[in-house]
C-alpha cells in the first residue's frame, strides 16, 4: 500500500477565472467601488457603513454573512444593476472581536449588524431580513454580545421577486431580535434617519447611542401622511431635544465616530475587567459634603473620585435627573451606579427617576455587574401631581426589580436616606445589599426631618404663639430628631452595617463585592 502523505502536494494549474469572478463581485459591496454613494454620505459630514464598521472592529477580524445579497428585484432590474446599486441589501452583517487587545479575542468575539442607508434607504427588503435573522441566530447560539447600527428608513415595499399573500407581515426579524436582547448585551448606534422597523430594532436594545443628527421614530413622514395625520418633514419627527429627554437615546454622541468610541467603552464593561488603572486622590472625598446639611453639592464629582479616572460613563442624563444611572470601574473591576442627584428635585425620586433606575437595576443584573448604589434622599416624591403620574406603579417597580436581583449591591449613604425611596435606592431593602455603610454626613429615618416634626409635633408648635419661639422650637426637634438618626447612631441600631472614612470607600465597596 502507497503511503501518499509522502508526495508533495502538486497544486496543478487549475482554472482561476471563478476565483477572480468572486473576487469582482465581492469587490462591488465596498466602498472603492460604489465612489458616488460614498460621496454622498462625506457631503452630509457622514461615514459610511463600512467606515463605521472598519472604526468598530477589530482589525482583520470580521467575517461578513451574506455580503453578495441584492434586493429581491430581478424581476424589474437588472442583476448587474443591483449587485452595483443594492450591495448586501442594505445591511453588513457578520462576527468580529471588538476590544480583543484589552480582553483577548474570547471574551472580545461579537455580533455585528450595520445597516446601510446608502442602499434604498437602509430599507428591510427581503433578503435584509433574512441576514439579520441569520446572524441573531448565531448570536443567540454562540451567545454573543451584538452592536447594530440602526439608520435606515423601515420596511421596503419595492421586492417584487417575493409573492407573498396577505400583508407581507410574516416577518420574524422584530421578536428574534427581541428576544436576543432579553438575554445578550446590546447596543444600537443611530445616526441620521431612523424610522419605522428600524426605530423599533434600536428601541429595543439595553443601551441607545444616537448622534446628534440622529431623528427616530416609530414612522417616517409618508407613513404620517398616508395615516391623515399631517404633513412633517423627517427633521420634525423624533429629533435629539425630544428623544434625548424621554429616554429613547440613552446617550447622545457628536458624530458617528463618537458614538462609535462609546459603544466600545460600553461593550467594554461586560467583557471583563482591566489591568490598568488610576483614580483622584481619595482624600478629598474626606471634604467634599458642605458642612451645613441643607446646602447642595455635586455628586458627579463625588462619583468621578470614587471611580476609576475616564471610567464614568452616565447613560439618559436627561430624563429623570433625580437620580444618575452610570457604568464605572473601580480598580479595573467593572459595575453599574445608581446615585441621588441633590440638585434635582433634592434628590427626590420621581415617576421617571423610577423608571430610570429600575430599567438601569434590571439591565444590570442582566448583564452580571455589581451594583454600587450612593444614597442621598428625602424619599419619594409625593402629592397629586406625582401620583397623577402614577407613582404607586412606578415606585413600587423599583421594589420588583430589587426583588429580582441576583447581582450583589452595595449601598453607600452619602447624606440623606429617608423613607421607601431610600429603601429602593438600597433594592429594596437596607438588609439587601452586601453592605449598607454611610459616610459620617448620612442621616437615616421613615421621612425628611423637616417633616416629621411638622407632622409629628404639630401641636407643640401650634401651642407656641410666638413666631420666633416657635422657629426656635421647630429647629429644636429637627436637631434631636436629626440626632437620634445620624449615621453613627443608626450603626448603633444595627439598621445599617457600618460608619466608614469616606476617603476608604473605593476599598470598602471591593472588600465587599470581594
Amino acid at each position: 500500500m502507497t503511503n501518499t502523505s509522502d508526495k508533495p502536494f502538486n497544486p496543478g494549474q487549475g482554472d482561476l477565472s471563478k476565483l477572480e469572478e468572486l473576487r469582482s463581485q465581492l469587490d462591488m459591496t465596498l466602498d472603492a467601488a460604489r465612489p458616488e454613494a460614498v460621496g454622498k454620505r462625506h457631503a452630509k459630514g457622514y461615514r459610511s457603513a463600512r467606515e463605521n464598521l472598519a472604526d468598530l472592529v477589530d482589525e482583520g477580524s470580521f467575517i461578513e454573512y451574506g455580503q453578495l445579497a441584492v434586493a429581491a428585484q430581478r424581476a424589474r432590474r437588472s442583476l448587474e444593476d443591483l449587485r452595483s446599486n443594492t450591495p448586501a441589501d442594505g445591511v453588513i452583517t457578520g462576527l468580529a472581536t471588538i476590544n480583543a487587545a484589552q480582553f483577548g479575542e474570547d471574551k472580545a468575539a461579537a455580533a455585528v449588524i450595520v445597516n446601510d442607508y446608502s442602499v434604498l434607504a437602509g430599507t428591510q427588503g427581503f433578503f435584509h431580513h433574512r441576514k439579520l435573522d441569520r446572524i441573531v441566530q448565531v448570536a443567540l447560539e454562540r451567545q454573543l454580545p451584538v452592536v447594530m447600527y440602526t439608520e435606515g428608513g423601515g420596511g421596503r415595499p419595492g421586492d417584487t421577486d417575493i409573492q407573498i399573500g396577505g400583508g407581507t407581515l410574516d416577518v420574524s426579524s422584530f421578536v428574534e431580535w427581541a428576544r436576543l436582547c432579553n438575554s445578550l448585551p446590546t447596543i444600537a448606534v443611530n445616526n441620521g434617519y431612523c424610522f419605522a422597523g428600524n426605530a423599533a430594532l434600536f428601541g429595543c436594545a439595553d443601551i441607545r447611542i444616537a448622534t446628534r443628527d440622529s431623528w427616530i421614530g416609530m414612522a417616517g413622514p409618508a407613513m404620517i401622511e398616508g395615516g391623515g395625520l399631517g404633513q412633517f418633514s423627517p427633521q420634525e419627527i423624533g429629533p435629539m431635544e425630544v428623544q434625548g429627554r424621554n429616554a429613547v437615546v440613552d446617550l447622545v454622541a457628536d458624530d458617528e465616530a463618537a458614538a462609535t468610541a462609546l459603544a466600545k467603552q460600553l461593550l467594554a464593561y461586560t467583557q471583563g475587567d482591566v489591568a490598568d488603572w488610576a483614580c483622584a486622590d481619595q482624600d478629598a472625598l474626606r471634604t467634599v459634603m458642605p458642612a451645613d446639611r441643607r446646602y447642595a453639592y455635586d455628586v458627579r464629582g463625588i462619583i468621578a473620585t470614587v471611580a476609576d479616572a475616564g471610567s464614568f460613563i452616565e447613560l439618559t442624563r436627561a430624563y429623570g435627573g433625580a437620580v444618575i444611572t452610570a457604568f464605572i470601574r473601580i480598580e479595573g473591576r467593572a459595575m453599574g451606579l445608581l446615585a441621588n442627584d441633590c440638585r434635582v428635585l433634592g434628590g427626590a425620586v420621581d415617576c421617571d427617576a423610577a423608571k430610570k433606575a429600575g430599567r438601569f437595576i434590571a439591565l444590570c443584573d442582566k448583564l452580571g455587574l455589581p451594583l454600587l448604589s450612593l444614597c442621598d434622599t428625602p424619599g419619594f416624591m409625593v402629592g397629586p401631581n406625582s401620583e397623577a403620574q402614577g407613582a404607586a406603579l412606578h415606585m413600587a417597580s423599583l421594589f420588583r426589580a430589587g426583588a429580582a436581583l441576583q447581582i450583589p449591591i452595595v449601598t453607600v449613604i452619602l447624606r440623606k436616606a429617608y423613607g421607601l425611596g431610600a429603601m429602593a435606592m438600597a433594592g429594596g431593602s437596607l438588609k439587601v445589599p452586601v453592605l449598607t455603610a454611610a459616610w459620617p454626613t448620612g442621616e437615616t429615618g421613615p421621612m425628611g426631618l423637616e417633616g416629621a416634626v411638622t407632622l409629628g409635633f404639630r401641636k407643640e408648635l401650634e401651642a407656641v404663639a410666638d413666631a420666633t419661639e416657635r422657629e426656635a422650637l421647630f429647629n429644636q426637634l429637627v436637631d434631636d430628631m436629626y440626632q437620634r438618626g445620624k449615621a453613627t447612631e443608626s450603626a448603633a441600631a444595627t439598621e445599617i452595617d457600618a460608619v466608614i472614612d469616606p476617603a476608604e470607600t473605593r476599598k470598602v465597596v471591593l472588600r465587599a463585592l470581594a
